[in-house]
This record gives structure tokens, C-alpha cells and sequence, in this order.
């Protein structure tokens, strides 16, 4: 999900090296919560001396890890979208979903073909098999953004099927941001309202829709999604208007937005039971207040150099194309993994080849299909280049 037409595998000088490498750590987490479902680091030998809050919070927040996501997209898109046009009001709806399209459509129809494919063949791990769910319903619903509410109706999908939840979510807010730009986006103050409200209900739609029975309603709904877009795109109207911010601010915003991360993450379990929904205002203002802290560093006079992130920022860079293609990575090593008979003490072993193994795959499909089409697209259809513009590209 990248408005840029930059290469998404391509360091750049107006890239936010910061962002990119906050990106990355959330997409390798995202990949560690699906190899660690069907091995589980909790049962290797790791657990033997390691605590189990450190192993836990490697691996079980990978939602978590979405939703800062979400926040992301929200600023980087607003931030390019004020860059282009200058005010949200004057916001052009059918460049931006030429942009929005251009990036995520030739990606996504690729992922639909090969999943289809794979699951007409048989493959184990493909094949969709729940009652009241078929081939053609999971096509329609990861084509039309609506896998949340298939899964909800039906189950879950097989999980290369079931990863395109939070696509549904993010290109929904995306599918209405324009028209809200053009009609209450013409009184700012209402405008920053209607986003100030979806933030704040976040923990009360997830209360409700836990006493509505949870499941999978209530981990893919649109709405705590569309609360931490909101966010993002709420710093980002709040870091244009503040251009030059006091220099202590972008470290203090930083240090207090990865301490209340690392909260979330690793305390997890006691945060929980002292603020219970709560704990989504932290997440989400965390990963704002970071995000924030990043951008302003970034424009300052002397900014960071953040030397030796150079690999979690192309992870960053390339998450789109990690996001939809993991899954081909986790089944074909959990595969070899359960036919092998190997050892599960020993299971910690594979997550590193499948951090790699995503990250290359990854970059194959940006550069070798995603990023071409990209180009042919906005070239055919005459969409204007952007000018630079520090931490310009949204979240992949």
C-alpha cells in the first residue's frame, strides 16, 4: 500500500530512513507471529533461558504490529497528499485513486492469481475447504476490500487468503479520504473533529464488539483500523502545520513513543488488566507520537544519521509486497519443517532463513513485477510525479 512512485525497493534522498526502518521491524514482526502460530518459539529450546515475556512479545504481535501499520499510512499519505495539492480540500479524488490504484492493484491481482491457483491444484495450505466459503467468494472479497467481513461470515481463510484483512480496512478509509477532503475537509476545525471522534472511539467499538462475542469480528473490523489511520492522518496535518518544531521535541517525542511501544509489546499481558481497550490509545499515540518525533528529525537542521538500519529500512520499503508474499514463505518452511520430522526445541533455528527468505522474495516481486507496473500505469494514464518530499511514501 504505497502512494509513492518511487521504486519501493529504492533508498532515496527524500526517503525518512527512520520511518522505513519503523516499518520494517513492524513487517519482520508481523512474519514472526505467523511462523511462531505453527512453531511456536515458546516451545524451543530458547524458552529454556530466555523469559517467556521477552519470547511472547517477539512473537504474538503481529496485530499490533498492523495497527502501527495503519498509523503509517495515515500520516505518509496525508503527508504526500498536502505536498501534492497543498490543502486537503483542493485534494484531486481521481489522481489520488489513480495513485492508490497503480501501487496496489497489480500486486494484489498477482497474489489472487497465485493463491487461486495453488488452491485449484491442491496444495495443502491453499486449499479453501470451510463451508459457506469457495474460490470465487475469497476472489470477490480480497477484490472488492471486504475479506474482513467474508472471514467474519464465514471462517477464516487459508492465510495468504486471510492476510488481506487489514488491505480491506486500509483501502476502504482510502476509498472515502478523498470525498471527506472535499466536503467537510473545507472546515478544517470540522474536519479534525470527524478524525478526533474515530480515534477516540477505537477502545469503545472494540468493547462492544467483544460483548458481541469477539472472534473475528472483532480482530478485523473496519473501524479500530480506520481510528489509527485517523491518527496518522491527524500528525500529519499537525507536522505541516508545525514546520519547525524546538529542537528537544523530536527526541522526546521519540523516546516517549518507543517506551510506550515497548510497553505494549512486552507488557502486554499486565498492561491489559490495568487498562484493558485502553491499551489501543497507547499503541496507536505511541506509534504517532514515533512517527512524529522521526518526521521532525528528519527536516531538522542537523538530522539523525541512524547509521546500520540500512536493511530494516528496505524491509520497510518493500513491505507491500513482504505483507502479501510471506505466507508462500511460512508454508514452504513449515512444510519442511513438519515432513522432516525435525525437532521442535530446535524450531527457533528457522525463523531467521524465513525473515531473509520474505525479505528476498519480497524484493523479487517489487522489482521484477510491482514497481514496472507501477511505472507503465502512471505513465499510460498521465499521473504527475510528485516532488520530493521527506517520508513521502505510505506503508507497503
Amino acid at each position: 500500500m504505497n502512494l509513492s512512485s518511487l521504486s519501493p525497493g529504492m533508498a532515496t534522498p527524500d526517503r525518512n530512513r527512520g520511518i522505513d526502518a519503523l516499518r520494517g521491524v513492524s513487517i519482520l514482526f508481523v512474519v514472526l507471529h505467523h511462523l511462531a502460530i505453527r512453531i511456536p518459539l515458546t516451545k524451543t529450546a530458547l524458552a529454556d533461558f530466555l523469559p517467556s515475556w521477552l519470547l511472547e512479545g517477539l512473537i504474538y504481535n503481529g496485530a499490533e504490529s498492523v495497527a502501527i501499520f495503519f498509523v503509517i499510512s495515515g500520516f505518509l499519505i496525508t503527508r504526500r497528499s498536502l505536498a501534492r495539492w497543498g490543502d486537503l480540500s483542493a485534494l484531486s479524488a481521481p489522481r489520488f485513486y489513480l495513485q492508490r490504484a497503480s501501487r496496489i492493484l497489480p500486486t494484489l491481482l498477482l497474489v489472487v492469481a497465485l493463491l487461486s491457483a495453488l488452491h485449484l491444484a491442491g496444495v495443502p495450505y491453499y486449499v479453501i475447504d470451510k463451508p459457506n466459503q469457495s474460490l470465487g467468494g475469497a476472489i470477490f472479497a480480497a477484490l472488492g476490500f471486504h475479506v474482513n467481513w467474508y472471514e467474519g461470515a464465514t471462517g477464516y481463510l487459508p492465510g495468504g487468503w486471510n492476510v488481506m484483512w487489514s488491505l480491506a480496512v486500509e483501502e476502504v478509509f482510502y476509498l472515502v479520504f478523498p470525498l471527506a477532503c472535499l466536503t467537510v475537509g473545507k472546515v478544517r476545525w470540522v474536519f479534525v473533529a470527524v478524525l478526533a471522534a474515530l480515534v477516540l472511539s477505537m477502545p469503545f467499538v472494540r468493547m462492544a464488539l467483544r460483548a458481541a462475542g469477539g472472534g473475528i469480528w472483532y480482530e478485523e473490523a473496519y473501524l479500530p483500523g480506520m481510528s489509527a489511520i485517523a491518527l496518522g492522518v491527524l500528525a500529519a496535518m499537525l507536522a505541516t502545520r508545525i514546520a519547525a518544531p524546538p529542537r528537544w521535541l523530536a527526541p522526546v517525542l521519540c523516546a516517549l513513543g518507543g517506551a510506550g511501544l515497548c510497553a505494549v509489546f512486552f507488557a502486554g499481558a499486565p498492561l491489559w488488566k490495568a487498562v484493558h481497550e485502553y491499551n489501543t490509545w497507547l499503541l496507536i499515540g505511541s506509534a504517532a507520537s514515533l512517527i512524529l518525533g522521526l518526521h521532525w528529525q528528519a527536516v531538522a537542521a542537523a538530522p539523525w544519521r541512524l547509521r546500520g538500519l540500512g536493511w530494516l529500512c528496505s524491509c520497510g520499503r518493500l513491505s507491500y509486497e513482504i505483507y502479501l508474499f510471506h505466507m508462500f514463505v511460512v508454508f514452504a518452511l513449515v512444510a519442511i519443517f513438519r515432513s522432516g520430522g525435525f525437532d521442535m526445541r530446535w524450531g527457533f533455528l528457522w525463523y531467521v532463513p524465513a525473515l531473509a527468505l520474505a525479505w528476498l522474495l519480497g524484493l523479487a516481486i517489487a522489482r521484477g513485477f510491482s514497481q514496472p507496473c507501477e511505472r507503465w500505469l502512471r505513465q499510460r494514464f498521465g499521473a504527475a510525479p510528485t516532488k520530493p518530499l521527506l517520508a513521502q511514501t505510505a506503508p507497503g
